[in-house]
């Protein structure tokens, strides 16, 4: 792989570092031959850092580190993306990615498939800590038969909304849907990415 790479005159490349699972940008760095055959070899995530002019481990100080899940090379071989697994936040300030200051942001009815993940996070934490009052911890305390239940229901609703041509109304049903059964999905231990996994394969099969 590395042979056909156009590193800089500096020796470097651009490493995009991005959350395999919810396709976030974590962080931008730069490797060179050796940081990447080190990222290679040991699965994990390994830069070159322009200012102390050495190589660095990405957690082996905060512990960090990024499980390298697939390397990607752009079409002209001068960047890579570097899918990885974070444990932990990726910025030295303590943030999930290093882009998390949004200098301008346009007002949009549009959503992020990163929602999924947060939403997912919220569930999970709900069903730990179990808030009173919070709708996610009244669908746990009645448990699987009341979840089941709900997911139908907005199934049923979901249908009805498609029947009708209501496209709005099936915007908020679909939304519905959604949260139910990523409430069952926690509440039967299986993970969002085990089933996108599934999907995954499927694809990769046609």
């Amino acid at each position: 792989m590395t042979e056909n790479l156009k590193f800089d005159e500096n020796g470097l490349i651009v490493s995009v570092v991005q959350d395999a699972r919810t396709k976030e940008v974590l962080t931008v760095a730069y490797m060179n031959k050796e940081s990447l055959e080190k990222t290679i070899e040991t699965g994990e995530t390994w830069f070159f850092s322009r200012s102390r002019q050495e190589l660095w481990h990405k957690g082996e100080t905060s512990g960090n580190t990024q499980k390298v899940v697939a390397l990607r090379v752009d079409c002209d071989q001068d960047a890579l993306v570097v899918e990885v697994l974070p444990k932990g936040p990726a910025c030295h300030k303590g943030t999930v990615s290093c882009f998390s200051e949004v200098v301008k942001e346009k007002e949009s009815s549009i959503g992020s498939l990163d929602i999924l993940e947060t939403l997912k996070n919220v569930i999970k934490d709900r069903e730990e800590k179990m808030p009173e009052g919070a709708y996610t911890t009244y669908l746990f305390t009645e448990g699987v038969d009341k979840i089941c239940k709900k997911v139908g229901e907005e199934a049923t609703e979901v249908v009805i909304a498609s029947k009708n041509r209501d496209a709005e109304e099936l915007k908020w049903e679909a939304a519905d849907l959604i949260y139910h059964l990523l409430v069952l999905l926690q509440e039967q231990k299986l993970d969002l990415y085990e089933v996108l996994g599934v999907l995954q394969k499927r694809h990769e099969k046609h």
